[in-house]
């Protein structure tokens, strides 16, 4: 099995502010660190309650980087990103539309719920980011959209991750005054999308049970019987799969696992399970998803297996 990557380092550096929504927060500030054999960028951010601050430690690499060959378990970010870059390349070369890429963001090895919510957050919106950077030619940026959960977040990544980059940043709900409830504003996405708009890429639809309704809706008004292109990028799609909701409770939610997650080609998938018998689910580009499940502390069986039959 792969070596645990560390990802995340949170400090508490002297920073200079700025002001955002009327609350201070820390300035964007980019540096370089050296990580082995690779290179690695600092970014020093806000946490979700926007009160205190922390580092992200993100390799970024070169965005020349030759493709990946095989499908060994990446050995940190750096390779991730471009592994990911290559599964997206070829299934967009075999006429797939609607593509899922999932993998942890609070380290190579994490489940979702290691770090909390927002960092995990954070660490999505910076790794989406750097994908871009890698496969979005500078001059389609304009014509990629990019939909986040909601509208405050578009706000937060204008001043952090994607401030002054060429990106279309977009939403798929927008706050209401019963927000701490679980209610929001529904976005109607035909008014959302540009004529001019070719892919879009979904960031980590699963705050709210209400986005992945909203992301069918973009699938059914602006992606079938067009050439667009849409990616969910971190969605945690399996927990619709599995039932998680309850389908009494969430009979929308109950339905796409009929009508819309079917039509979904999982390009690249990182699922960690933990426990006794815990292991790790991978899947790169076409090929067959791989169970590495952990036998003893110094050895590991691979298994290949058929997920989502």
């Amino acid at each position: 099995m792969a070596m645990p990557t560390s990802y995340c380092s949170i400090s508490n550096p002297q920073l200079s502010k700025t002001s955002y929504h009327n609350k201070q927060v820390p300035s964007w500030v980019l540096r370089t660190i050296s990580n082995g054999n690779y290179t690695g960028g600092c970014y020093t951010i806000t946490k979700r309650n926007l009160r205190s601050r922390f580092h992200i430690c993100a390799v970024t690499g070169d965005q020349g980087t030759s493709n990946v060959s095989g499908a060994e378990f990446p050995s940190d970010y750096m390779e991730l990103l471009v592994q990911a870059k290559e599964a997206v390349e070829s299934a967009f070369k075999d006429g797939k539309k609607l593509l899922e890429i999932e993998f942890p963001t609070a380290g190579l090895q994490s489940v979702p719920g290691d770090g909390e919510g927002g960092i995990e957050m954070t660490g999505s919106m910076l790794l989406i980011r750097q994908f871009c950077d890698r496969f979005v030619p500078a001059e389609k940026a304009t014509r990629t959209r990019i939909f986040f959960p909601e509208a405050n977040e578009v706000a937060f990544a204008r001043q952090s991750a994607f401030e002054g980059c060429s990106l279309k940043l977009d939403y798929l709900t927008k706050p209401s005054l019963f927000e701490d409830f679980g209610f929001t504003t529904k976005v109607k996405m035909a008014d959302r999308v540009r004529p001019e708009d070719e892919m879009f890429l979904v960031a980590y639809p699963y705050f709210n049970v209400n986005e992945m309704l909203v992301v069918e809706e973009l699938y059914k008004e602006a992606v079938v019987g067009t050439d667009r292109k849409l990616i969910i990028f971190n969605g945690e799609l399996d927990r619709i799969r599995s039932g998680y909701y309850p389908p009494f409770f969430y009979p929308k939610l109950a339905q796409l696992s009929k009508t819309f997650l079917p039509k979904l080609e999982t390009v690249y998938y990182i699922h960690n399970f933990k426990g006794l018998k815990g292991g790790t689910l991978f899947r790169f580009a076409f090929q067959m998803f791989s169970l590495y499940r952990a036998r003893s502390p110094i050895l590991a069986l691979l298994i290949h297996v058929h997920a989502f039959a």
